[in-house]
């Protein structure tokens, strides 16, 4: 009955998610919106690393460490942003709270599976300006949306040092952008809405070797690929006459559709290759390097002018501490500490000027007493762009909550 709870309120919980605005930043305007972190809270506080196998939590980000999963096991995880955005002339904070994926992972012997629901990307931004120009002009924009995937999964153990695995995604989700424009001495304004659905398919491949020494040290690499991909965008656009209402809302006079192309995004290739060293079940310490082909990205519609794309190098480093993890006195002995930092460039290019984001992080996994299950705690605090050139530096924090429940399904019970 546990068990049906569990899963029932983590499917409720999952596709809530999908509804939610996960960004405010107005970086999100560009491409198909903020692509957010593919991965589980405990990964994410370690600077994003993936290299290391484990047995009770999903990996997302690649796939041949699926194989390494011993026990069914479900996640469930959600985020409290806040962010403070600064310009050389002003200052803004906005706050969010998200939820961040479901995933299911169950093992078979050598072969293990997972299945997965979470944001890909999020457009969510509302911005207002008034231009010193005589009569003022009056600005509004704003959009809203974003991509979710389904992840499909499988590893398999070639042998007791190598893994390989591979997944398929299925991308779906719309976005919504809308840009107001009032003159003061005119009796209407206009509106122009902006409105895409978009669609794809991608996949990705991984290889994972490890070797164990004397002292139970472990060596750790791993390989994973991303193909180029593509996705398709059904675009629809009108505009609006528009007036200000007595009670602030804005009515509609008049509305036009107007023909615009659908248009085709290429989603990038990325190959990550990463390694670590430690003692299993006490400390490891990993590295990884990103290579992302961002150039191929473009904007939904093809008269936006103002911005284009680059390749991107990311790089995670971080690891895991475990004090003492059979200890049965002291719990805190048996938690899991974590630790990393990240750094790369985000592909996107303003005012010639390429837009970086640098974090730390730092988390903590607390066991539940008499299970495998576990509830982690992150914290990632980074920076975004500069307030300068006429861009928007972003100072952000986030709060990450998630929870693992694992046990020994499918198991026939000898007594009753």
């Amino acid at each position: 009955m546990i068990k049906k709870i569990i899963v029932s309120l983590c499917l409720l919980i999952s596709f809530t998610a999908l509804a939610q605005e996960g960004t405010s930043s107005a970086y999100s305007f560009y491409g198909i919106g903020d692509i957010r972190f593919k991965g589980t809270v405990d990964t994410r506080s370690m600077g994003g690393i993936s290299v290391f196998p484990d047995s009770i939590h999903i990996n997302l980000q690649n796939p041949a460490h699926l194989a390494s999963l011993k026990l069914t096991s479900f996640g469930v995880a959600g985020t409290y942003n806040s962010n403070n955005y600064k310009t050389e002339t002003q200052e803004e904070r906005s706050k969010r709270t998200t939820l961040d994926y479901f995933a299911v992972g169950i093992p078979t012997g050598k072969l293990g599976f997972a299945i997965a629901l979470y944001p890909y990307s999020s457009v969510g931004y509302k911005i207002q300006t008034l231009s010193g120009d005589t009569p003022p002009v009056f600005s509004r924009y704003g959009g809203v949306g974003g991509v979710n995937k389904f992840f499909v999964g499988a590893g398999y153990q070639l042998t007791k040092k190598i893994n390989l695995g591979v997944d398929v995604q299925y991308s779906f989700g719309t976005i919504e952008t809308t840009s107001l424009r009032f003159i003061n001495t005119v009796q209407y304004g206009t509106r122009e809405n902006n409105y895409s659905n978009l669609q794809g398919i991608n996949a990705d491949f991984g290889i994972t070797y490890q070797t164990k020494f004397k002292g139970n040290r472990a060596f750790f690499t791993s390989l994973s690929y991303t193909p180029q991909s593509q996705m398709r965008l059904n675009n629809a656009r009108s505009i609006d006459i528009i007036q200000f209402l007595n009670s602030g809302a804005i009515g509609v006079i008049e509305s036009q559709d107007i023909d615009v192309e659908d248009t085709d995004i290429k989603i990038p290739s990325k190959l990550t290759f990463g390694t670590g060293y430690g003692r299993v079940k006490s400390w490891l310490i990993g590295g990884e390097i990103s290579l992302i082909e961002n150039s191929v990205m473009s904007n939904r519609f093809n008269d936006i002018d103002d911005a284009y794309f680059e390749n991107t190098v990311r790089y995670n480093l971080g690891g895991y501490f475990i004090p003492n993890y059979n200890s049965y006195s002291n719990y805190f002995k048996r938690v899991t500490y974590r630790a990393g930092l990240r750094y790369e460039n985000t592909g996107l290019v303003l005012q010639t000027k390429s837009i970086t984001d640098f974090a730390g992080t730092f988390g903590v996994g607390l066991p539940i007493n008499g299970t495998f299950s576990n509830i982690n705690l992150g914290i990632e605090i980074g920076k975004r762009g500069t307030k300068y050139y006429n861009l928007v530096e972003e100072n952000y924090i986030n709060f990450v909550v998630g929870l693992s429940f694992s046990d020994r399904w499918f198991v026939k019970r000898k007594f009753d």
